[in-house]
């Protein structure tokens, strides 16, 4: 029998409170039912019936919290929520040129485990990929004595234009082949639900969640890696665009006709702040045939070598120019520059900050602050699994529903 449409509108009400009260637990660590009504401005009845859901669900559990008494005498202890994060184990994971870097963490996010699996072709074609995540997953499991058929959710972090609402990759430079529907590969292959994003996007969240970003409304992510990425967060939440292909900072042009992307088009910003563009341009020249990473330029310019002085500088100011077109288009409260490599000091230097300077629309106010935040091998699979923590969590209050009607 079909449903009203009213039945169906409360359903979705329904949803969005349990999934509000979620992120209100998340975020407050244990808070009481009528601290979290108060926050989020709801009766608490309605608090009590969808914390009632969220535990019968195993997606929060009860917990004492101290006495409180105003007489000064020992009361009834406190029931506080929060999170139980023994119910669901997550994977996160990021698929880089060389290696895939992947982390187990519980439902509260903490860490059991990770691991780095080397890759032996940096393109793969969409079920070698899918095979090859399986693989480097079931090694993780298996070093804390699991099998992959323990995971509740896994985030697969990729780079390249994405919409992540379908899992549909229309381009990435992992990826032999281009508009590829990964659902039936992953239904085929992975015993749980998958989540395919955008990697840029997946730092910023972790950026949101954990990182230089927690407590803001309106920032940036520029991430720094083999390409360069955009992660773009708007009150609060990520800008993905209509087709999930916003936020290509490293494909917005910076010269006519210029350098060669790997994306196919020329005069990308990343064709020449990107790893591989500084490498392909130390290389190309025949100037230095052993360049295998960024460090190496930076040890030919700190040993007074001109040509990987003149690369470096080059890739600041472009970047520079990118980073002021940012600010203006979006005014955002930061930016923040990530990256797992350690050499990015040249497109953070006085002189790129003066290219931004001089860039921006002049008005009587500071800049952004501009933040650097190294992470380490691991960023982009912590904020994978960041994201796969959220998703879980959707699909669980989704479940709820589907169960209550």
């Amino acid at each position: 029998m079909l449903k009203s449409r009213a039945s169906v509108v409360s359903l979705d009400q329904r949803n969005a409170t349990r999934l509000r009260v979620l992120e209100q637990i998340r975020s407050k660590g244990s808070v009481s039912r009528i601290d979290i009504a108060s926050a989020l401005e709801t009766s608490p009845a309605t608090i009590t019936s969808a914390t009632a859901d969220l535990i019968s669900a195993g997606l929060i559990k009860e917990i004492e919290g101290e006495a409180q008494s105003k007489s000064g005498k020992r009361g009834r202890p406190r029931v506080l929520l929060q999170l139980d994060g023994q119910s669901f184990l997550v994977a996160g994971l990021k698929v880089a040129r060389q290696m895939i870097s992947v982390i187990l963490v519980d439902f509260e996010g903490n860490e059991v485990t990770s691991h780095k699996a080397q890759l032996e072709d940096a393109r793969m074609s969409p079920a070698n990929l899918i095979s090859t995540i399986r693989l480097a997953l079931e090694d993780t499991c298996q070093q804390v004595g699991l099998s992959i058929e323990h995971l509740a959710g896994i985030s697969i972090g990729l780079a390249g234009q994405i919409d992540a609402a379908r899992n549909f990759v229309h381009w990435s430079s992992s990826v032999t082949e281009r508009n590829i529907d990964f659902n039936p590969l992953i239904a085929k292959e992975l015993p749980c639900p998958a989540f395919v994003e955008n990697d840029a996007n997946l730092v910023a969240k972790a950026e949101q969640l954990f990182g230089l970003g927690k407590g803001l409304k309106n920032f940036l992510v520029v991430t720094i890696e083999h390409g360069v990425g955009l992660g773009i967060v708007l009150d609060g939440r990520l800008y993905r665009g209509k087709r999930g292909c916003g936020a290509e900072f490293g494909h917005t042009k910076v010269q006519l006709d210029g350098a060669l992307c790997q994306c196919g088009q020329r005069g990308c910003l990343e064709a020449y702040v990107g790893d591989y563009a500084l490498i392909r341009e130390m290389t190309v020249t025949g100037h230095a045939d052993d360049m295998q990473t960024v460090s190496d330029i930076h040890t030919r310019a700190n040993s007074g070598d001109d040509r990987a002085t003149s690369v470096l500088a080059r890739a600041g100011q472009m970047f520079g120019l990118g980073v002021s077109n940012l600010i203006n288009l979006f005014d955002p409260q930061c930016i923040i520059v990530s990256g797992a490599q350690m050499s990015f000091e040249h497109l953070c230097s006085a002189e790129v900050m003066t290219r931004i300077q001089n860039g921006v629309v002049n008005v009587d106010a500071p800049l952004p602050e501009i933040k650097v935040h190294h992470w380490g091998d691991l960023m982009w699979a912590k904020g994978a699994a960041a994201y796969g923590i959220e998703q879980v969590s959707i699909q669980k209050v989704k479940e709820l529903a589907a169960n209550a009607s």
